[in-house]
């Protein structure tokens, strides 16, 4: 039956594969109510009447969202290209601004000062970071081939590896004579073999958002160079801030020799609130710029894969985009994680004067908590803003929505692959810190003669370099596609059609994989 109406038009197969699966009469699904005032179902998700699945969009402009515009109750809709949350921006560039002003009239003698007290060169190190770079950027690009040829495997190995991690972190508690460590590692032990038992049956749907996100990356690779060029611009701000640091501590931290004793005048709170602020938010932008950005391409791939490439219109325009009229949003978001990071830094410095006070300690704790939940949840709200241009508000409540309709799905799948860019990263940051190990005055002996001392040995501390090296560098790439999967999830929820039209194949795995779990979706 189905063979026999695939030479109708995609809109009668998708109503007769209804009819079929649900069960509903013609009458029901032909009846005016239905064809004109409710939504089809496919794979779970309403998606609007008439609609053509198999009809190709035309690519958005560069300052227009890639995804279609659809009236569906529960589904996105394509904003009209207008800044959002523009209040935010420019307390973003207000903060930059401030920060290079102090930077520029108080930061510079100060920072020259400290360096030039260090003593020894840096240049030995700053050649072993560039080489060890190199390496960790190759062993990488290993990663994304890996992971689209054996996208299960890894799964499972990922999984079991934490499962060891945790047994190893019990073991060890006690024999150091851990008592409490050891319960609470016996606790945590069983339960995260709970939840590995009961997530192991999602796994081949997890491996194929794995597999679609990274087919995603790779038809446009461009997204690679841009987030890499992200981590430049994030390492020149902490660069920037560091000197701006050393300027308000020179000024402010007076040295008064007083009978050969040295009184110092400490920083007080509000101070170290607003330089940590000033860092947090800075951060947080770049961090979100480069997921924003990875979403409206995966959304423009996803919804017009023929304006896919590396330097494409599609990632071109998702740059334009995050940079522009959703750069609010971007701001407003950060600006919020930022606020809790920097509270949470202020007690943790608080602590530390203290003697480990046991309510900052909780205190602490809290702050820590709501400020990994909150990072979380703006991970999918900005999806909703890179596909549709959404203010962050707006953004948020279509992520209440898509919980609500996805249920854990989507945290287990995000959790499962989660776990395989951990290991991989863990993986290339041990290759490199096995490389820098060798780098030392008898292999390279002109570069490291005269090396600052840093309290270790040269190959000690290349290895150490190196395994900081790998694990930022391939954290990098493996982010780009972590947001690709979150990408990938909101638009199976969002777009099924669209996505059977323009990658049959992968959707057709999709849905098989799906229907192992919900065998009565209707999908």
């Amino acid at each position: 039956r189905i063979t026999a109406v695939q030479v109708l038009t995609p809109n009668t197969f998708f109503i007769v594969s209804d009819i079929i699966r649900s069960k509903r009469s013609v009458d029901q699904i032909l009846s005016p109510s239905f064809t004109m005032g409710e939504p089809v179902v496919v794979q779970g998700t309403a998606i609007s009447q008439p609609y053509n699945p198999y009809e190709h969009k035309a690519a958005a402009p560069a300052n227009q969202p890639v995804a279609p515009p659809t009236s569906s109750a529960g589904a996105g809709e394509q904003q009209p290209a207008k800044c959002r949350d523009p209040i935010f921006a420019f307390l973003l560039i207000g903060n930059v601004a401030a920060i290079a002003a102090v930077a520029g009239i108080y930061g510079s003698t100060a920072f020259d000062q400290q360096v030039n007290n260090s003593g020894g060169s840096y240049d030995g190190y700053v050649a072993a970071a560039f080489v060890l770079g190199v390496i960790a950027m190759v062993f990488t690009g290993f990663c994304l081939p890996l992971m689209m040829c054996i996208p299960m495997i890894l799964i499972k190995a990922s999984l079991i590896g934490m499962l060891i991690l945790s047994g190893a972190m019990m073991v060890v508690s006690f024999l150091y004579g851990n008592i409490w460590g050891g319960i609470f590692g016996v606790i945590f032990f069983l339960i995260f073999g709970c939840y590995a038992r009961a997530v192991w049956s999602r796994i081949p749907f997890a491996s194929v958002n794995l597999l679609t996100a990274c087919t995603a990356v790779k038809k446009n690779c461009g997204v690679v160079f841009v987030s890499y060029l992200y981590v430049i611009l994030a390492f020149g701000w902490s660069i920037l801030w560091t000197i701006a640091l050393a300027g308000v501590y020179d000024q402010v931290i007076v040295t008064v020799n007083n009978n050969q004793q040295a009184e110092e005048n400490y920083i007080n709170y509000g101070y170290y609130f607003l330089l940590f602020l000033s860092f947090f938010f800075t951060h947080q932008v770049i961090q979100n710029c480069t997921h924003v950005t990875v979403s409206g391409t995966v959304g423009s791939w996803w919804f017009s894969p023929e304006h896919s490439g590396c330097c494409s219109g599609g990632v071109m325009g998702s740059i334009i985009r995050t940079l522009t009229t959703s750069f609010g949003s971007v701001c407003f978001g950060s600006l919020l994680v930022a606020i809790l990071q920097a509270t949470k830094a202020v007690a943790q410095a608080a602590r530390g004067e203290e003697g480990g006070s046991f309510l900052l300690c909780i205190a602490e704790c809290i702050l820590q908590c709501l400020a990994d939940l909150l990072e979380y949840f703006n991970k999918w709200a900005f999806v909703y803003v890179g596909l549709y241009g959404y203010s962050y508000i707006e953004a948020g409540k279509n992520v209440f929505t898509l919980f609500k309709n996805r249920g854990w799905e989507a945290i287990i799948a995000d959790d499962l692959i989660s776990n395989v860019f951990f290991f991989l990263s863990l993986g290339v940051g041990g290759v490199c810190c096995g490389i820098g190990y060798a780098f030392n005055e008898n292999t390279f002996g002109d570069l490291f003669n005269n090396t600052i001392d840093t309290g270790l040995s040269v190959s000690t501390t290349n290895a150490i370099l190196g395994f900081i090296i790998g694990l930022v560098l391939s954290s990098i790439l493996l982010s780009t596609i972590g947001s690709a999967v979150n990408a990938v999830i909101v638009c199976f929820a969002e777009g099924p059609a669209e996505f059977e039209a323009n990658h049959p194949e992968l959707s057709r795995k999709m849905r098989e994989t799906w229907l192992q779990f919900y065998p009565n979706c209707g999908a």
